[in-house]
């Protein structure tokens, strides 16, 4: 059990010592996950960034996820019954949420160049693990040394799932009885969109491009 998003955060710190000397940064998943990156690359003196994505549904159930879109990447993974203008319509929709959510985040402020470098996605915990999934897949396509993932806690279904496309995940804690993310937390408030934009705000290490 943690007592918050930040104890969490610096207990995974030390399990990700050995990349703090690595051309590395962290990007956390919004919005739950960068008091958790926060903590981690504040610690280990490394750049943050966020990770945007969005799932692309399907035309019959948009619940249903057919692929998923980031800001200048996507990919379709069910293609079944789903036309090439429907899927145009969908990434345009999706990228424009997308930016407005950037500029609501970060404002003007450029994005870190992950090419080449080794990139931690930090989130709170994984249940399903179905959107690390894409954000892993999205990030492959912009060319970096490793994919990591690294968070507090996670089902074992969602770390096998993970484990198969990123170089390595790393956890606190796996239990056997897992029901949701915020039952290992004793406080698990909802992070506003103003909470993220001043932790990434805090943030001001010179990055390496």
């Amino acid at each position: 059990m943690f007592h918050d998003r930040i104890e969490a955060g610096l207990l995974l710190v030390k399990k990700l010592r050995k990349y703090k000397d690595e051309n590395c940064v962290i990007l956390g998943i919004p919005r739950g996950g960068i008091p958790v990156a926060y903590t981690v690359a504040t610690e280990l003196d490394l750049p943050l960034d966020i990770i945007l994505s969005r799932k692309i549904g399907h035309p019959m159930n948009k619940e249903y996820a057919i692929g998923a879109a980031s800001l200048n990447e996507y990919f379709i993974e069910d293609e079944k019954y789903v036309s090439d203008k429907y899927i145009e319509e969908e990434v345009q929709a999706v990228q424009k949420k997308l930016n407005e959510m950037k500029l609501k985040f970060k404002g003007d402020k450029e994005d870190i160049t992950i090419k080449g470098k080794t990139v931690i996605i930090i989130d709170d915990g994984i249940a399903t693990g179905n959107t690390l999934l894409a954000a892993v897949r999205l990030l492959r396509k912009n060319n970096p040394d490793k994919i990591i993932v690294a968070v507090p806690v996670a089902s074992n279904s969602a770390v096998e799932k993970i484990s198969k496309e990123a170089d390595e995940v790393i956890t606190i804690i796996v239990p056997y009885d897992f029901h949701g993310v915020g039952q290992f937390y004793e406080s698990f408030e909802t992070i506003s969109d103003d909470e993220v934009t001043e932790y990434l705000n805090k943030v001001n290490k010179p990055i390496k491009q």
